[in-house]
């Protein structure tokens, strides 16, 4: 055996071990829900207000025609005294997104609500820079944020509120739900990792008493937290997550309240699902980059600098992933050609414990969420196979962040989407530009398909399930995005209500 096949399976191996640490911590996360399941904030009911505080209600959008009408009666529709209540809508825009936001507002002006129309002819920070704007005019002791495809309930300020009666509270953040779930299979797949972040990850962190992260909308904010901490910074793409931790160890304490359910709209296109995780993994690691070192020389609990660490590394396992996915063929061939096919079980416990840590922390997500999870659980399969399919994407999101490679805050489309609405096939600015990452994903899935004809032909019947699945998730994200973006694939089930400017 020579000493390249030997450093290959010694690389293999150790990145597979990094890789099941992560995978530990999952099981970690779901025993932690579990745990403190039956725990909850203590203030829950708004007769335990002594003074309702004064509230502005930020609205960040950027060229949203399709939903800023619709956001704007749901948030003026909130049941909230009057002379207590601000709303601003923070418009970016430059379609007639202007003129649908200006008219909307004048409406509701007219019928009494405080609601202003800022525009900024400069998109300075991005949504940063529009919600630090709207902060500096804010009448509002809190300050409570929706962005474009959110529709909150109209009890939303009086289940929340109340919270913030304990002075040491900065920041309420409020679990979201899905319009669109079941819209299609990207949108299904979508819904279960966001059940999994919100009813098992943040759920587990809040409880236990670690860190966790506001999530950019469908939360309130102290104002004087806000300022406290430094206010908000945009030289990261997450500045929901830098805020966040920036707030908690400046002392202020963060609640979640997962019973307070805040709908929004998932993305229906499996290219705009991938621009949102790049940025979001690109922003994560921008934020680990400028604040893990400042966390681990705090004097925190060492408990609570373990869980930052992992929650801030997380999006690197992408870059052990997909480069896990280049060693795994080759360390499949060598111990097959080699002869050391009892090897191959070496991997097994390390394959069937990252698999199973993740199948066992979406089921308590889809347990917990309460509604038909045993049916919902079926969509698990392509789940795991977009996952891995994300690799090559947020991977290059990962190495963007590490080089300081600067990209702007592009937004993620959204449709309005509503059941029998008429279909629309996307145009303009909307259609996803053409990458060479779909080309790559698509080259994975054939060397997958390969190496998954390879164990049968040599009865590795250990591996095959694995190469199976790498090779649907990888063909699935690779050949969705690439028929997206050459306009061949047009959702039928995307839909929208229509605006029309006179």
């Amino acid at each position: 055996m020579m000493i390249g096949d030997v450093a290959l399976l010694v690389l293999h191996f150790t990145v597979l071990s990094i890789l099941s640490v992560y995978g530990l911590h999952r099981y970690h996360l779901a025993w932690l829900s579990l745990r403190h399941r039956n725990s909850a904030p203590t203030i829950q009911s708004d007769q335990s207000v002594s003074k309702w505080p004064k509230v502005t209600i930020q609205l960040p959008v950027f060229n949203e025609r399709y939903v800023v009408e619709r956001l704007i009666d749901a948030v003026c529709e909130i049941e909230y005294p009057t002379d207590l209540l601000e709303i601003q809508l923070l418009d970016d825009s430059t379609d007639d997104t202007q003129i649908i936001a200006l008219k909307c507002c004048e409406k509701w002006r007219d019928l009494g609500k405080d609601i202003h129309y800022i525009h900024r002819t400069e998109r300075i920070g991005f949504k940063a820079g529009a919600l630090e704007a709207g902060t500096a005019n804010a009448f509002g002791e809190i300050i409570v944020v929706f962005d474009a495809d959110f529709l909150p309930a109209t009890d939303f300020l009086k289940r929340v509120i109340p919270h913030f009666e304990n002075p040491n509270v900065g920041m309420v953040q409020t679990r979201w739900a899905h319009i669109n779930r079941m819209q299609n299979q990207t949108t299904k797949a979508q819904a279960i990792l966001l059940d999994g972040h919100f009813l098992v990850e943040h759920f587990a962190r809040s409880r236990a008493g670690k860190f966790f992260n506001f999530n950019g909308t469908a939360g309130a904010w102290r104002k004087t937290a806000i300022i406290d901490s430094g206010g908000w910074h945009h030289e990261t793409l997450t500045e929901d997550l830098d805020l966040s931790y920036r707030a908690q160890l400046n002392g202020w304490t963060f609640i979640y309240l997962d019973d307070v359910v805040t709908p929004a709209e998932l993305p229906s296109g499996l290219s705009a699902f991938k621009t949102q995780q790049h940025r979001w993994a690109k922003g994560s690691i921008q934020v680990c980059i400028k604040l893990l070192p400042t966390i681990l020389r705090s004097s925190i609990p060492w408990r609570v600098k373990l869980e930052a660490f992992i929650h801030l590394t997380n999006n690197f396992a992408y870059v052990l992933m997909l480069f896990m996915s280049l060693l795994m063929p080759m360390a499949l061939h060598i111990r097959v050609s080699q002869g050391w096919h009892y090897a191959l079980y070496l991997d097994l416990p390390v394959f069937l414990g990252a698999t199973i840590s993740i199948i066992c922390f979406y089921v308590i997500g889809q347990i917990r969420s309460g509604e038909r999870w045993l049916k919902r659980c079926l969509d698990l399969p392509i789940t795991l196979a977009i996952g891995i399919g994300l690799s090559v994407n947020n991977t290059v999101a990962v190495l963007e962040a590490c080089i300081g490679h600067k990209t702007p805050f592009v937004r993620t489309p959204k449709y309005a989407y509503s059941a029998g609405a008429k279909t629309l096939v996307k145009k303009g600015s909307d259609r996803n530009k053409l990458s060479l990452i779909p080309f790559i994903e698509i080259g994975f899935a054939f060397i997958y398909s390969y190496s998954a004809m390879y164990c049968i032909l040599n009865q590795v019947w250990t591996a095959l399930p694995f190469m199976f699945l790498f090779a649907w998730g990888y063909g699935y994200v690779g050949v969705c995005s690439l028929l997206e973006s050459i306009g061949l694939k047009k959702n039928s089930k995307q839909t929208i209500h229509s605006q029309r400017i006179a």
